[in-house]
């Protein structure tokens, strides 16, 4: 069997399909349904914004398993020098009527317990001790 023999049929049938294919039949076969460049650009898009959800994600797992928040410097118990205490007891007490008396009790807990929470009212749950030095009579001692 000669080459020209086995090969005609084909060359026969592959011709004769293409011929009958009209010319927007061979457009729609062929034509991809978007150009390679945006291609090319989608996919640039996509891994960027892939890469900035897993980064995104690890950062706030690493944060979490730390257990380091925004505030944990800055308040908490033990978070302040026995200096610091004037400042934070004049801040925690700058809006009550009963300035005096704030400062007093503020500063008391303050040097006592080394934290003073955040705001000038409630936020105790940030300094246990803070919160749970009790008067005689079971009232809060700390402002």
């Amino acid at each position: 069997m000669s080459n020209e023999a086995a090969g005609s049929p084909l060359i026969c049938r592959t011709t004769t399909a293409k011929a009958l294919m009209t010319g927007i039949e061979r457009s729609a076969l062929f034509a991809l349904p978007f150009s390679p460049r945006k291609s090319a650009m989608a996919r640039i898009v996509s891994v960027f914004l892939l890469a900035l959800l897993a980064i995104s994600v690890l950062a706030t797992t690493v944060l979490a398993a730390n257990g380091k928040h925004h505030h944990a410097k800055k308040y908490g118990p033990g978070s302040l020098k026995p200096s610091q205490c004037l400042p934070q007891c004049t801040r925690r007490c700058s809006k009550t009527q009963y300035h005096k008396p704030c400062m007093f009790f503020c500063q008391k807990c303050c040097n006592k317990c080394l934290c003073v929470p955040p705001g000038t009212y409630g936020n105790k749950a940030v300094c246990p001790c803070y919160n749970n030095w009790k008067t005689k009579e079971g009232g809060p001692k700390c402002p």
